[in-house]
């Protein structure tokens, strides 16, 4: 996990706001903390929304105490089933280790616990949140917490599309550890593999199954041939170490692609056909 540049939020009192004087500073020097109020809620809402006008959503930051012009991070968290009510609290609590950040966090009408966080991109103090969060939620596997971090956007206009970018991160923390607490930053999203792991799973299947066709019926044969097919790939298309890792004669491992060829409509002399195969291996 990178060390994500993040923010400090005290954990929400169940009446409004944080602590943090009704989550404005109020004297020189301290941090404005916002979470659990009216103010942060309208904020999250207005990002969710869809791209504002700039009054209204310099207002919406202000009103905050956040700075109105970035760069900014969003973090949006949940926790899995339908009771979402502790995902706000638990992201305070999570985040609340790294001092020294303002925030503004609050909840979207669908339990969705969201975050906006002005980043420092000059800043010594790092914290790897995907490091914290299973530390500070272990305790709690019957209702695991998984959250996403989006990239950092220069402008309070990028922050709508930010808030995609952590939503998908989010989707994937889901899919990778659906059983315990997560945290996935869109930088982790560095593989095909993980990239693809947010991607809804019906359309996943429905992708693995359009392109390897017959294979992904499975049966003995078939089942030979995915894994031919694997490990061909595996080894960057070299019929000789594949033939090697399968005690083959090379002239097998040529007769076996060419089946894969003819039964896919694929050609593994093209890389683009070998990333849509790889792809739907990836989506099985």
């Amino acid at each position: 996990m990178h060390d994500h540049d993040l923010l400090q939020l005290n954990s929400p009192d169940p009446g409004g706001c944080a602590t943090g004087h009704e989550g404005r500073a109020e004297s020189a020097g301290e941090i404005p903390h916002t979470t659990g109020c009216p103010a942060a809620d309208a904020l999250v809402a207005l990002a969710a929304g869809g791209p504002a006008e700039g009054a209204t959503l310099d207002a919406a930051l202000r009103a905050c105490g956040l700075p109105p012009s970035g760069p900014y991070r969003v973090v949006v968290a949940t926790t899995v089933g339908e009771e979402r009510g502790p995902a706000v609290g638990a992201l305070a609590e999570a985040l609340r280790c790294s001092p020294g950040e303002p925030f503004a966090a609050g909840r979207l009408p669908g339990g969705e616990a969201v975050a906006l966080v002005p980043v420092d991109p000059d800043a010594e103090r790092r914290l790897s949140l995907g490091e914290l969060w299973p530390t500070l939620y272990a305790e709690g596997p019957q209702t695991p917490l998984h959250a996403g971090i989006s990239g950092p956007v220069r402008a309070p206009e990028g922050i709508n599309s930010a808030l995609g970018q952590a939503r998908y991160a989010l989707t994937v923390s889901r899919a990778q550890a659906p059983d315990r607490a997560r945290v996935t930053a869109v930088e982790d999203l560095g593989t095909l593999g993980a990239l693809l792991a947010g991607v809804p799973a019906e359309v996943r299947t429905a992708f693995s199954t359009r392109v390897l066709g017959p294979l992904a019926r499975g049966g003995g044969s078939h089942r030979m041939l995915v894994e031919t097919l694997e490990i061909f790939l595996a080894h960057h298309g070299s019929w000789a170490r594949t033939a090697a890792a399968l005690q083959l004669h090379v002239n097998s491992v040529h007769y076996r692609i060419q089946r894969i060829e003819s039964l896919t409509g694929r050609d593994l002399s093209r890389l683009e056909h070998k990333l849509d195969l790889q792809a739907a291996l990836l989506c099985r």
